[in-house]
């Protein structure tokens, strides 16, 4: 009973290639819509790769043709035992908006690669991504508003962000669908190439990130975050602090000796 359990909830696999973390949604009978348990893992498994210094870089991918059909609302309600008042304000942040979170906020450049559906809070940890990758007959929907209920999970905050307020109000409110060719054209993500591309694509992104100077790149990473909130002068006092800590690591050191040595810096995320 407990296998048969766990297959219909789906797993979260992981393995790794060097120092690349690779992190699969696999429930492909539900197009890897997120059970309880899942986001669980995912919450557990990339809070573990925030303080790991041997990983410099993430892959987050869905098994089978699909990301991610989102969270699995249908199966997460069917106990039929009404909820305490307050539930979801009180669960959600340390569920499914803190998975959004730690992709968005993780010192380690996150790469994801998008097959079929990313809808729902499939849709916003492609978005969350520092890097995503899609088919171009990949699909990328808000439906949020076509459920009945309001949007979360980040997508108010990174779809404006990234497309802009007519393309937000478009997915948001009228819940259009974007197909991975249209994602790229809008800059709602990084590129859209052949489904026989996909995998080679996201491979060698991943190993020239992952052979960067991996704590400037997390340092990038949060001040980019934080200019989006901040002023121009806030932004650079913040710039000035990161590139304080950038100039002590041993990637800095070897960045200013290769470039006297006219040749190419062999960091080691140090």
């Amino acid at each position: 009973m407990g296998d048969k359990a766990q297959s219909a909830d789906g797993v979260v696999t992981t393995s790794r290639d060097g120092a690349v973390l690779h992190i699969v949604l696999d429930r492909t009978s539900r197009r890897n819509a997120l059970s309880h348990s899942m986001i669980d893992t995912l919450v557990d498994t990339l809070t573990a790769a925030a303080s790991d210094d041997s990983l410099r870089a993430v892959h987050l991918s869905g098994a089978g043709s699909d990301f991610c059909a989102g969270v699995d609302w249908v199966g997460s309600s069917s106990s039929g035992q009404r909820p305490r008042t307050g539930d979801l304000v009180r669960r959600i942040p340390h569920t499914a908006h803190r998975v959004v979170e730690l992709v968005h906020t993780l010192h380690l450049p996150v790469v994801c690669t998008v097959r079929g559906w990313a809808a729902g809070m499939g849709c916003n940890l492609a978005l969350a991504a520092d890097f995503t990758v899609a088919a171009p007959d990949a699909v990328f929907w808000e439906p949020f508003l076509d459920r009945g209920f309001s949007p979360d999970s980040g997508s108010t905050w990174l779809l404006p962000r990234l497309v802009g307020m007519a393309r937000a109000k478009e997915m948001l409110l009228l819940g259009e669908k974007v197909n991975g060719t249209a994602a790229a054209q809008w800059g709602l993500i990084h590129r859209s190439v052949d489904d026989a591309d996909l995998d080679s694509t996201s491979a060698a992104l991943l190993d020239r990130l992952a052979s960067g100077p991996t704590v400037a790149i997390g340092l990038a990473k949060q001040a980019i975050n934080y200019g989006q909130h901040a002023t121009l002068n806030q932004a650079m006092t913040q710039e000035l602090f990161n590139l304080e800590l950038a100039c002590r690591t041993s990637d800095f050191k070897e960045g200013l000796a290769a470039f006297r040595e006219r040749r190419k810096p062999d960091f080691t995320g140090r």
